[in-house]
């Protein structure tokens, strides 16, 4: 049995599609197979909620009267991204405040979703049509024209699990990991998240509508660092990280339910961002790959401490139970992303597509096939 992405819209438009979470669908799969699962379900939901370093958004201020061309730029004392115009910036997420470690772009980012109102100073040269040369003013989110969410790489496919045996403590962006394997963080919403039920992206594409962060937004690119040549265990799944998304949405609909800032210690700022993506069940093959279960999705450990050394792999049915293996020594785990928002998203969903509030869009152009990464060296 074979669906297309219009037949599924007009089940969804009559309100009669049938939508389940990827953890109902995997519930499913314990009594009915990959034909009968094609048959039945229509549309299976995702979700993923962690810290994306590689996030940020961009904001048009409008014109001042007499204008000026805003060459530096600062919001609350945090640098943001001059150069693209006369009042147009990019708020890079982890960008960090002179003199405070704790606060930066991610925090400006959820400032601007609550409302707040952020100091805004800019300077420039002065030109013959700006002939401004500084401003200061206060701006929030209903004062400014756009405010654009555009993360270059979001809900990476797979992740590795994060350790250290050494005997000192490490302080990292998977959190703060204990010297002699006294935890093991790992950041994925396991059979929940997007990428892993359908690893090859056959249904997720440039174009691809989504949940993000409390709004609809859409996959816009392949993301950064998106490596599709990774090793893949039994059921087709990268054992590391792999695939990523570009994704954008409007700012102005987004909610501080789905987006928070961060602070890690003695690392630095990032942004956590709530993803969910629909999967449509085309066919038996798509109705396999999103009934895999935690048990079958490996990743790789790796030491922290000792230069990124492999020390084995293991399962997020594990690592979601709190503890794993490595090397026949018991390790507890801790999770730098959250399972339960994860659901949430998946819900919500869920909800939109029943509802009709939220249609499927077929992909205008597929992700890239056989990339690999390349290695900056220098002195």
């Amino acid at each position: 049995m074979v669906k297309t992405f219009q037949e599924i819209n007009e089940k969804i438009k009559s309100g009669k599609a049938v939508v389940l979470t990827a953890e109902e669908v995997v519930e499913l799969s314990k009594t009915a197979d990959p034909k009968e699962i094609a048959q039945k379900v229509d549309v299976v939901t995702t979700g993923t909620f962690g810290a994306m370093c590689s996030s940020g958004a961009f904001l048009n201020f409008g014109h001042a009267n007499p204008p000026i061309r805003m060459e530096k730029i600062t919001l609350n004392g945090v640098q943001v991204c001059g150069g693209l115009a006369a009042v147009d910036t990019f708020i890079g997420a982890t960008e960090t405040h002179p003199e405070n470690e704790t606060y930066g772009g991610a925090h400006l980012i959820e400032a601007l979703v609550k409302g707040e109102d952020i100091m805004l100073e800019a300077w420039g040269k002065g030109t013959d049509c700006y002939p401004r040369k500084n401003i200061r003013a206060k701006i929030n989110i209903n004062t400014i024209n756009e405010a654009i969410l555009y993360n270059p790489r979001n809900a990476y496919q797979n992740y590795c699990v994060a350790t250290n045996s050494t005997n000192q403590l490490k302080h990292t962006y998977m959190g703060t990991l204990l010297p002699k394997l006294g935890n093991a963080s790992f950041c994925s919403a396991g059979e929940l998240s997007p990428l892993l039920n359908d690893p090859e992206c056959r249904t997720i594409g440039i174009g691809t509508r989504i949940f993000l962060c409390g709004t609809q937004g859409y996959v816009t690119w392949n993301g950064t660092q998106f490596h599709s040549t990774k090793e893949t265990n039994l059921f087709g799944i990268p054992t590391s990280n792999a695939r990523t998304l570009a994704v954008t949405g409007n700012l102005k609909e987004m909610s501080t339910d789905f987006l928070r800032a961060a602070y890690y210690e003695k690392y630095g700022i990032s942004l956590f961002v709530g993803i969910g993506i629909p999967i449509p069940v085309l066919d038996e093959d798509m109705a396999r790959r999103v009934s895999i279960r935690n048990e079958q999705i490996e990743t790789t450990i790796i030491d922290y401490g000792k230069g990124n050394a492999i020390l084995g792999k293991t399962n997020y049915a594990a690592l979601q139970n709190g503890e794993i293996l490595i090397n026949d020594t018991k390790v507890r785990t801790t999770p730098v992303s959250s399972l339960a928002k994860a659901r949430e998203i998946a819900g919500i969903l869920k909800k939109w597509i029943q509802t009709g509030a939220f249609l499927l869009t077929e992909p205008v152009a597929s992700l890239p096939t056989g990339t690999s990464l390349k290695v900056l060296t220098g002195e």
